[in-house]
């Protein structure tokens, strides 16, 4: 009767740990998710920034 329920007792034990580690895997996803919607909201003020001074260059080629 002892090994059944220590198999039991680490099935258990198993699924806890699963569990854990599944819970720190999702909050991690998470984090990676706002640091990449972070740089794409950077990247694309950058792409923004490069096209108002594109814009400005031309325009300052057109003078010359």
């Amino acid at each position: 009767m002892f090994w059944p329920m220590l198999a039991i007792a680490l099935g258990f034990l198993g699924l806890a740990v699963l569990g854990v580690f599944a819970v720190r895997v999702f909050l991690e996803a998470r984090r990676l998710g706002r640091q990449v919607a972070d740089s794409a909201r950077r990247i694309n003020r950058a792409a923004e920034d490069l096209e108002r001074a594109a814009v400005g260059a031309a325009r300052a080629a057109d003078r010359i």
